[in-house]
């Protein structure tokens, strides 16, 4: 599940990995998104959409779900929910933030700011990528078109999640994945304390953007979870 603006495009290098070690992968894109952009954010839509892919692929094998940023605050709350869903193991990257209060604010007051630029910021952005994506993901990010419009709603949805009493009720294998310069790092300790059992792995080096930034890495990941899931060890078994 991508992050807010980008869509499923920005997972062209996982994939493609995936894909060449036989793992079958479905990356989807959320309303208002890629393929969805004149649709509107909401966030039982976006459940929706996540709880479809992840009843599709169960009925042909466990389910490893992985979510960038929104994807993997929206990845923690369904996969925490007091019903379960078929998952077997969550990658929640770049999520490590309670999504409310000054912090949301700010963030959300930023990106207004920048839509209010005559390109809406896109300049700016391109800019960004160029200095600090490699030449062979940078377009992997923007493939699929930005989500402007969706971008204010879904961070105003994002508040009503309540991600620290799901994180503490997800019992399946779990990572935490960061770049460390990453600023969603916020919450870091917080979410480890409340799965104990979760692996937390930070990556060196890079920023938010960091399944596009380090892809070999962020694959070399995606391999220790897979096994994981593939062999069917529980969370006790992990933290044991």
């Amino acid at each position: 599940m991508h992050g807010i603006r980008t869509s499923a495009t920005m997972w062209r290098s996982q994939v493609a990995w995936l894909d060449q070690n036989g793992i079958p992968v479905t990356a989807v894109d959320l309303p208002g998104h890629g393929t969805r952009r004149d649709e509107v954010f909401t966030i039982d839509g976006a459940f929706a959409t996540i709880d479809e892919a992840v009843r599709d692929a169960a009925e042909r094998g466990p389910v490893l779900l992985v979510g960038h940023s929104m994807g993997g605050l929206l990845t923690l709350e369904y996969t925490g929910a007091v019903d379960p869903p078929p998952v077997s193991g969550l990658v929640a990257v770049s999520c490590t933030a309670l999504p409310r209060g000054a912090a949301l604010a700010a963030y959300r007051t930023f990106a207004r700011t920048i839509d209010r630029l005559p390109d809406r910021g896109l300049w700016l952005t391109r800019r960004m990528l160029a200095a600090t994506l490699p030449p062979e993901t940078r377009h992997d990010y923007e493939a699929g078109g930005y989500a402007l419009d969706a971008q204010d709603i879904a961070l105003s949805s994002l508040s009503s999640l309540d991600l620290a009493t799901a994180v503490a009720r997800i019992r399946v294998p779990l990572w935490f994945v960061n770049g460390q310069f990453d600023q969603l790092r916020v919450n870091e300790r917080l979410f480890t304390r409340l799965a104990r059992h979760a692996e937390l792995i930070v990556v060196p080096k890079t920023s938010h953007l960091v399944t596009t930034m380090r892809p070999a890495a962020f694959n070399a990941v995606l391999r220790l979870a897979v096994a994981t899931v593939e062999a069917g060890i529980g969370a006790e078994g992990r933290a044991g």
